[in-house]
């Protein structure tokens, strides 16, 4: 399966997308909607209404990719915490949500500061 490395960039889009647009639209969602270049070295994350599918769109070298995921049981579960229309992610964040994570609900520990040991 093709998975996204950790220090790739990825951007979510926040709103639900028609899956019937192909590379050009999804492009120009990029461009128009997201306010980002559709050939930087990242990848463009856009899920349905219902929230079963999800397109990822990347430009590699000479051309565009589109990879899509239709889950056949469950959703996606989009991020709560999107502020405005779009989200950056890490590429181990992507990879959690397409395993399905929940991923605004996944808190690290609490940072802890001290001033001495002793």
């Amino acid at each position: 399966m093709i998975r996204p490395d950790s220090g790739l960039r990825v951007y979510l889009c926040r709103e639900p997308v028609d899956m019937r647009k192909q590379i050009d639209g999804l492009a120009l969602l990029v461009q128009e909607a997201m306010e980002l270049n559709p050939f930087e070295e990242a990848v463009f994350v856009f899920g349905n209404r219902q929230r079963d599918k999800v397109k990822i769109l990347f430009w590699e070298r000479n051309g565009f990719v589109v990879w899509y995921k239709r889950l056949e049981k469950e959703r996606f579960k989009w991020p709560a915490r999107l502020d405005g229309d779009t989200l950056s992610l890490s590429g181990q964040e992507l990879n959690w949500l397409l395993d399905g994570y929940d991923i605004s609900l996944m808190q690290p520990h609490k940072a802890l500061h001290y001033q001495s040991v002793g």
